[in-house]
């Protein structure tokens, strides 16, 4: 199938509609049923948040145990059944590309694409050849034993232009929180609330898209995944939440980091348990 990508201005971008994607549930390809599993995995971000660690490494190639979080995640999406791994690469782009190489003693097939400017979260996805088929898009940090396969599965049979794999979270705040109601006396408390939970379903930072959704990036522009979902909203087009109870940790944050570093040999089996 091949996707063209009409010319700015952005209001006839986002107007523009062909008939092959008009139907609220679209059926994909006869060819999707067969089509090859591929993943593109973003390694291109400076990890500030990490630093100062990733001043001299990747942050997808800090290690968890005694490995890159990287190849963790190549050697599930290998496992997943998935065929070709292409890495946006920019920081230090030379190191993954070093230990990657073309993917053969992982046994998958991989290639980069290396951004010489950042492009955001799915800003290199314009740029990237051969996403005719519906794919899978994920962070390079994400520690998850999430089912890969399920997710594409249920992406495609859902005719959805994007699925995000989302985590029930609850945080409990220790504290009394106040909340003020009245604004003709903004400090009359209207309720006092004893150590509240919060509750919200994170984005895990994977995602499937289907080949429609690069209409909606501009290749060469820099864009992020929650500016691309309000596009795909604001068009009409479906994008599904996919709820998962998944081991999930986003090792960019220090916290989530510590912990992979205390639990990866408990749970080694269940997220690499062809090591």
């Amino acid at each position: 199938m091949t996707v063209t990508r009409p010319a700015f201005p952005t209001s006839v971008y986002f107007t523009s509609r062909t008939l092959a994607f008009v139907a609220g549930s679209r059926q994909r390809d006869d060819a999707q049923a067969g089509a090859s599993r591929r993943a593109v995995v973003l390694a291109g971000g400076l990890g500030t948040r990490l630093q100062p660690y990733t001043t001299v490494l990747p942050k997808p190639l800090m290690p968890i145990g005694d490995r890159p979080v990287l190849d963790i995640v190549v050697r599930q999406l290998r496992r997943s059944g998935f065929d070709r791994v292409t890495i946006a690469t920019g920081h230090l782009a030379e190191l993954i590309e070093a230990f990657f190489g073309d993917g053969s003693t992982h046994g998958i097939a991989i290639d980069y694409f290396r951004e010489e400017h950042p492009l955001g979260t799915v800003g290199a996805l314009a740029l990237i050849d051969g996403l005719d088929h519906d794919f899978l898009v994920m962070n390079g940090d994400v520690l998850t034993d999430i089912d890969y396969a399920a997710l594409l599965r249920a992406h495609r049979e859902s005719g959805a232009a994007a699925t995000v794999a989302v985590k029930h979270r609850i945080v409990q705040i220790d504290l009394g929180v106040l909340e003020f109601g009245n604004g003709d006396a903004p400090d009359r408390v209207s309720a006092y609330v004893e150590k509240p939970q919060l509750e919200y379903h994170a984005s895990m930072g994977v995602y499937c898209f289907a080949p429609s959704v690069l209409r909606f990036i501009e290749p060469g522009g820099a864009l992020d995944f929650p500016a691309l979902a309000e596009r795909l909203i604001a068009a009409g087009e479906l994008v599904r939440g996919w709820r998962s109870d998944a081991y999930w940790l986003d090792i960019g944050r220090h916290d989530d980091y510590e912990q992979a570093l205390e639990e990866f040999e408990e749970m080694r089996g269940v997220l690499v348990p062809d090591d």
